[in-house]
């Protein structure tokens, strides 16, 4: 296992690091610092019923069950991304000076929705030269994805990464997060390398 000291996962919105949170989990549990920046709480998405600032709260929350610190907050206007890709880079500039990260998790390149589209473009520039490169799934995102990188994890991984998702009660209504669901994507990944439970990867630059 390569042993990437400072992990910076870049998610469009929040509840994102659903993609690789028990990925995240290991590579803490091994000594890694583990570093999260999220860009956008959605606040237009959010249903009618729950206080418009609630995926933060949630998110907070989420980052608990995990035991990660190191956050770093924004907040971009949902489904904007693309107008607003010049400040983003420039935030992503300012966290690759100040993290210098060895391994950077962003959305997979085949990622259709508009602000993961936005994130690992500009992630992709912003880390090119300097950091390894992995693309996460998004199950319902992609239309194409390219598995060509493998995380192991074990079933305490898995158990944080469904209960850190628990913390989303706004975001409920959603099939994708559902227990079920994640449970299936880890066994079916863990089947393309002889394991039980899996998560997978898009490298995109390996630098070690």
């Amino acid at each position: 296992m390569i042993n990437f000291k400072k992990i910076l996962f870049l998610g469009a919105h929040t509840d994102d690091e659903l993609a690789c949170s028990a990925t995240l989990c290991k590579f803490m549990e091994k000594g890694s610092e583990i570093f999260v920046a999220v860009f956008s709480f959605c606040e237009e998405s959010v249903p009618s019923g729950f206080p418009k600032n609630i995926l933060n709260s949630e998110f907070d929350e989420a980052m608990r069950v995990l035991g990660i610190k190191n956050i770093f907050k924004y907040n971009f206007k949902v489904r904007y991304f693309p107008r607003d890709r010049q400040a983003i880079l420039e935030e992503l500039v300012t966290l690759k000076n100040l993290i210098n990260p060895d391994l950077v998790l962003l959305p997979a390149t085949t990622d259709i929705h508009q602000d993961h589209n936005v994130i690992s473009i500009e992630g992709i520039r912003a880390f090119n030269k300097t950091s390894s490169i992995f693309g996460y799934e998004i199950f319902p995102n992609n239309a194409n994805f390219h598995s060509n990188g493998f995380v192991q994890i074990n079933l305490e991984h898995l158990d944080k990464k469904i209960n850190s998702l628990n913390c989303y009660k706004s975001q409920a209504f959603r099939n994708y997060p559902k227990e079920k669901i994640i449970n299936g994507i880890a066994m079916a990944r863990g089947l393309q390398i002889d394991v039980d439970i899996a998560e997978a990867f898009e490298i995109i630059k390996l630098r070690i």
